[in-house]
């Protein structure tokens, strides 16, 4: 049974003045915080899954898992021998800085290397919170289209990365890899896309390859 804490706001006024010391902390510690984002149903746990399988007997990893209700996400993690720990929002639509301290307060975090925040599934409340984060990952799976980045601009333009999911099924569906790309480039210059499959494995090498290369 995977251990469950309650949130419900965070333990203090400033956001951003909160972000900046956790991502001090967590960095003294050795541990790179990485904020995923994404709509329900977009591969989040099974993204996760997969870099977990693929790193996590060289790099420890720890998932704090950020849902509305239930703990069936945080138990799969762990399941995979990965440390896991569900919060739950009552009701809010977003992770803060206060709330993810509050959240990895309830972990173990020695030896850990990765911590990853599953945010919780929208792609509007997240990108407008600082968790704290050292990197701000979203996925965007091949089914919800190509037109995302014109509908919800501020997630692409927060966003250190790009994760275009579930690219093994790109025959089904409408979608547009190089005009998608095209206009997230438009809106983040910087932002580094790879596409990737959980289900096949094609495309993880080069998305645990930056994990590697973004570690302290």
């Amino acid at each position: 049974m995977a251990k469950v804490i309650e949130l419900n706001k965070s333990i203090t006024e400033s956001n951003d003045r909160d972000a900046q010391q956790l991502r001090e902390e967590l960095q003294e510690k050795g541990v790179l915080l990485i904020n995923l984002m994404s709509s329900p149903g977009s591969g989040k746990t099974t993204l996760l899954s997969r870099t977990i399988t693929d790193m996590h007997r060289e790099v420890p990893i720890a998932v704090l898992e950020a849902d509305i209700e239930s703990a069936v996400d945080a138990e799969h993690i762990e399941a995979l021998g990965a440390s896991a720990l569900q919060v739950h929002t009552d009701g809010m639509c977003h992770m803060d800085a206060g709330m993810t301290k509050r959240g990895l307060e309830g972990m173990d975090l020695s030896g850990i290397r990765i911590a990853f925040l599953e945010n919780v599934g929208n792609l509007i409340c997240p990108a407008e919170f600082d968790t704290g984060a050292h990197k701000n990952v979203m996925i965007l799976s091949i089914p919800e289209g190509d037109d995302k980045p014109l509908k919800y601009p501020l997630m692409f333009s927060m966003a250190d990365v790009l994760l275009i999911t579930k690219i093994d099924t790109k025959q089904y569906f409408n979608f547009d890899m190089e005009q998608c790309m095209e206009r997230v480039r438009h809106l983040n210059p910087k932002i580094e896309i790879f596409p990737v499959s959980a289900e096949t494995g094609e495309g993880m090498k080069a998305w645990e390859d930056w994990l590697r290369k973004s570690l302290f």
